[in-house]
């Protein structure tokens, strides 16, 4: 919005505005905004939420140690909604589909999980929203995004494609396959961080490293000179997505001032799967698809460690783990929660340092 209103005016009011053209600058600004905003209304919700009676019931299933974790404020998603949407309102181009893709992913997933939580924290459902709901909520938000990319003139060329990791330039065509792929993507990637919500700062800590990940690679795919030096491909106006990712960092690095151990507030679904379809959705419109289980690895990790422990119970009537997701099986080896969350950190960490050298080792 500032970038519309300011921008225009560097030549007749004040030259100082030209500085709004850098995306480097709007990038910073948009994150310390987003961490002014958490540390502002982070309280105000909170006491709301605690007021409303929005608190986590923990389930019987679950470890011991967390029951004691019974009647924390839940619904903490909205914190997160609040410290990213309005920062990229304020300094994102508004008029660049990918921003707009990110913007309606990020909401559309934002609503899915409030009304999920909304049914388990005051309808007293359990189960919250029925699965083939949430589910389609899902499909609706890839298929969205899908059609969006492979009819977008941003993509021409190379819309049905995905860039290959280590290979310079390389496209790997999916045809008729890219669509479902992305519903695949979006679907998984959502339920994935989901999963992974189960530790105090666990998601919310891995959401930020990948969102410097996710950040850095934005800024080169929409630079045509970096781009050109790395040999990846050029995607105009992705650069802007720099401003988003940015936004996530100072987000969730406010969000983990209440959500470090001992937590004062959950994100519940209504910030896990917004923050999972956000993910997705990244690696969509940068055409880095098959880069989503290295940025994304850990998310992914726990996402199997829970169907390879169904499956194998299921067919064999045995369990692989403890307890899934895998974060479980760790503390219930005797690993202290903050242990099991420091150390998947570390692993997230070196994931997104791998990533990022995947962008130099072609």
């Amino acid at each position: 919005m500032l970038y519309h209103i300011l921008y225009p005016l560097r030549e007749t009011v004040f030259g100082g505005f030209n500085i709004i053209s850098y995306i480097s600058f709007r990038a910073m600004c948009a994150a310390v905004c987003a961490l002014f905003i958490t540390f502002f209304v982070g309280p105000r919700i909170i006491h709301w939420l605690r007021k409303m009676q929005f608190t986590e019931e923990i389930d019987k299933d679950g470890p011991e140690s967390h029951k004691v974790k019974a009647g924390t404020v839940s619904m903490g998603g909205l914190i997160i909604h609040c410290a990213v949407i309005l920062p990229v309102l304020l300094f994102c181009r508004l008029d660049n589909l990918l921003v707009q893709l990110m913007i309606i992913s990020t909401l559309w997933m934002g609503v899915v999980g409030f009304i999920d939580d909304y049914l388990k924290v005051v309808k007293k459902l359990p189960k919250g929203l029925i699965g083939r709901y949430k589910l389609i909520g899902q499909v609706i938000l890839g298929l969205i995004v899908a059609f969006s990319v492979t009819y977008s003139e941003t993509y021409s060329g190379f819309a049905w494609s995905s860039s290959v990791p280590f290979l310079k330039n390389w496209m790997l065509n999916f045809g008729i396959f890219y669509i479902p792929m992305v519903v695949l993507i979006v679907t998984g990637t959502s339920n994935a961080v989901n999963l992974a919500d189960g530790l105090d700062g666990l998601a919310i800590g891995l959401i930020g490293i990948a969102a410097f990940a996710w950040g850095a690679i934005s800024y080169v795919t929409g630079h045509v000179i970096y781009s050109g030096y790395l040999e990846i491909l050029y995607i105009p106006g992705a650069g802007e997505l720099a401003i988003y990712c940015s936004a996530l960092i100072g987000a969730s690095l406010g969000f983990l001032w209440f959500n470090g151990h001992p937590a004062t507030v959950f994100m519940g679904d209504t910030g896990a799967l917004a923050l999972g379809g956000a993910m997705g959705t990244l690696a969509v419109v940068l055409k880095k698809e098959l880069l989503l289980p290295i940025v994304c690895g850990v998310f992914i990790i726990e996402m199997f460690s829970v169907i390879l422990q169904v499956s194998s119970y299921k067919w064999r009537g045995k369990r692989i783990f403890k307890m899934a997701p895998i974060h479980h099986h760790f503390e219930l080896m005797g690993w202290a929660e903050e242990k099991v969350v420091t150390r998947f950190w570390i692993i997230g960490i070196l994931l997104a340092l791998l990533t990022l050298g995947t962008l130099k080792i072609q």
